[in-house]
């Protein structure tokens, strides 16, 4: 089922990334998240049997939750990532996956961070922009690149944590994407427990920003 991945992460806010060396660890932590309220969550193909992951993470999930495919880079992975059951993907740059999953009518959120990336990424079918690495610039940046680009659905991405979010959120971004702050080690076998709690700090905030 495909699914309108602008509205739902403005209304969710927050994009969990999973980036693992051990699949089943990937597994688990990305059934955790979703157990706990995450909404969507997305593979990086850079963990072990990604692809698997994706399934079963899909096969557990909750209704009206999604599972994507991050660091999708070719057609040929756009294929792959829509055989397992993806239901958006994600790019780390304006790459040539983004206009094979448009044309499948699977929603991209597509890396960029110029204008002209941004542009060109919106132009090449992608839904929402990745703004990455958002640290890079932060906030600031971001209210400067939206000045021009209004109608951009923009995500921040890389380096923001618990304590970034509100800044980003505050100047226009519809959602953020975490990784490392959210999902610590929990992708590698790390501890779920620490996992759920962080799920937990993050929704918490994510319910006090909303008016």
């Amino acid at each position: 089922m495909t699914f309108d991945l602008t509205a739902e992460l403005t209304r969710s806010r927050v994009l969990a990334i999973i980036r693992g060396t051990d699949t089943a660890a990937a597994v688990a932590a990305g059934t955790a998240l979703l157990a706990e309220g995450v909404r969507a969550v997305e593979v990086a193909l850079t963990t072990p049997n990604a692809l698997d992951a994706i399934a079963a993470i899909r096969a557990d999930a909750p209704a009206d939750t999604f599972v994507g495919a991050g660091t999708v880079l070719t057609g040929a992975d756009v294929a792959d990532v829509a055989a397992a059951g993806a239901q958006f993907v994600v790019t780390p740059a304006v790459v040539e996956s983004i206009v094979e999953a448009a044309r499948r009518g699977l929603p991209v959120a597509a890396g960029a961070l110029t204008p002209t990336e941004a542009y060109t990424a919106v132009r090449s079918g992608a839904s929402v922009v990745k703004l990455f690495p958002a640290s890079v610039g932060g906030p600031g940046y971001l209210r400067a690149l939206r000045d021009p680009f209004p109608d951009i659905p923009f995500v921040a991405v890389g380096g923001v944590g618990l304590a970034e979010m509100p800044a980003y959120l505050a100047v226009g971004a519809i959602a953020v994407g975490v990784g490392g702050p959210l999902v610590g080690d929990a992708a590698s076998g790390g501890d779920l427990d620490a996992l759920r709690d962080r799920a937990r700090r993050y929704l918490d905030a994510v319910r006090e920003l909303r008016p």
